[in-house]
C-alpha cells in the first residue's frame, strides 16, 4: 500500500504531541459516547488490524480486536506459532511484508528495539501493543480515565509505587508531555534506568508512603511482571512495605483517584480494601483501553475528524 504522506506510529508517548494527544481523547470521549448509546460507527469499513503477539495479553487483545470490529473493520491475531517471526525471520522481513497486506498493525513483543525495526520498514502505521520498555496504550488510557474523572491532569501530581518497569517509563514521559509531576517510589535493585528517561518531572522516595504524600493519582502494577516469574520469592521480599493500602491512600489527596493496569494479586501490590474500594478506577481505566485505542487506529488511518 503505497501513500504520500509520511507514515506516523504510535511506539512510545513521545511520539506525539500534547495538542495530538488532547484531540485522540477528545475523540475517545465521543466514540465512548457513541459505543454507550449503541450507536453505529463505522469508519473503517474494509480496514484490516493485524495483531502481532510474542507476549500474550487478555486486555490487549480484546481491546484491539472487539475495538477494530466496532470501528467496522477487521482484526486478525498471530502470535509467535503462527507467524515466521517465531522462527527467525527478520524483523524488518516481517515489517515489510505484513504491511503490504494490512492497513495498521500492532506488535507486543519484548525489547522496544523490536518494534522500532519493525516500524521502520512498515508501510502503514504500527502501534506498541506493550514492549519491555513501554507501554503507552495502558497510560493513555490511564490519562483518559483521569480526565474523565478529574478534569485535566497538567499540574497534578501522579505517585507511581513498584519497580521502575514499561508502565513507569511511559508515565515518565506522559509527565513531559503533559506537564504533571511524578512522585517515584521503587525497592533497591529496581531502580529508574536513567538511559530511559528524559524528563525531570519526578522525584525519587525511598519510602512509598511518603511518595503517596498529596498526589492526585496513586498507581502501581504486579510486582512480578511476564517473563519474571522466577524471580516472584526474591522480588516479594525486596517489595515488602510497598503495597498500596488504606494508609498510604490516607496520605493522598482527598479526592486521588486509584489505578492498576491488571492483572492484580490483592494482597501483593494493593489491598483488596483499596482496589475494590471508593477511590479506584481500575474497571474504567480497564475499559478505556477499548474506547482509546479505537481513537487513536481512527486518527492514525483518517487524521483529524470534525464533528462526527
Amino acid at each position: 500500500m503505497s501513500t504520500t504522506k509520511p507514515i506516523k506510529h504510535f511506539l512510545q508517548l513521545s511520539d506525539f504531541t500534547r495538542e495530538e494527544f488532547e484531540y485522540v481523547i477528545e475523540r475517545a470521549s465521543v466514540i465512548k459516547a457513541k459505543f454507550k448509546n449503541y450507536e453505529i460507527y463505522h469508519p473503517l469499513i474494509d480496514r484490516t488490524l493485524v495483531m502481532v503477539f510474542e507476549k500474550n495479553s487478555t486486555r490487549t487483545r480484546l481491546s484491539f480486536e472487539a475495538g477494530m470490529h466496532q470501528l467496522g473493520g477487521a482484526a486478525i491475531y498471530l502470535n509467535t506459532r503462527d507467524s515466521q517471526l517465531g522462527r527467525g525471520e527478520p524483523v524488518e522481513d516481517a515489517g515489510q511484508v505484513m504491511s503490504r497486506m494490512c492497513d495498521i498493525i500492532m506488535v507486543r513483543t519484548f525489547g522496544q528495539d523490536i518494534i522500532e525495526r519493525f516500524a521502520a520498514n512498515s508501510r502503514v502505521p504500527v502501534i506498541n501493543g506493550l514492549t519491555n520498555e513501554h507501554h503507552p496504550c495502558q497510560v493513555l488510557a490511564d490519562i483518559f480515565t483521569y480526565v474523565e474523572h478529574r478534569g485535566s491532569i497538567t499540574g497534578k501530581t501522579v505517585a507511581w509505587i513498584g519497580d521502575a518497569n514499561n508502565m513507569l517509563y511511559s508515565w515518565l514521559q506522559a509527565a513531559e508531555v503533559f506537564g504533571f509531576h511524578l512522585n517515584v517510589s521503587t525497592p533497591k535493585g529496581y531502580d529508574i534506568d536513567q538511559s530511559l528517561v528524559s524528563t525531570e518531572r519526578y522525584t525519587f522516595f525511598a519510602n512509598p508512603s511518603d511518595a503517596c504524600e498529596g498526589a492526585h493519582l496513586v498507581n502501581t502494577d504486579v510486582w512480578t511482571s511476564m517473563g519474571y516469574e522466577k524471580e516472584n520469592a526474591e522480588r516479594l521480599a525486596a517489595f515488602d512495605g510497598f503495597i498500596v493500602d488504606s494508609a498510604k491512600m490516607a496520605r493522598a489527596s482527598k479526592d486521588a483517584l486509584f489505578m492498576h493496569c491488571l492483572p492484580a494479586h490483592r494482597g501483593e501490590e494493593v489491598s483488596a480494601d483499596v482496589i475494590d474500594g471508593p477511590q479506584s478506577v481500575v474497571w474504567d481505566e480497564a475499559e478505556n483501553r477499548l474506547h482509546v485505542q479505537k481513537a487513536l487506529i481512527e486518527y492514525l488511518l483518517l487524521g483529524r475528524i470534525e464533528n462526527k
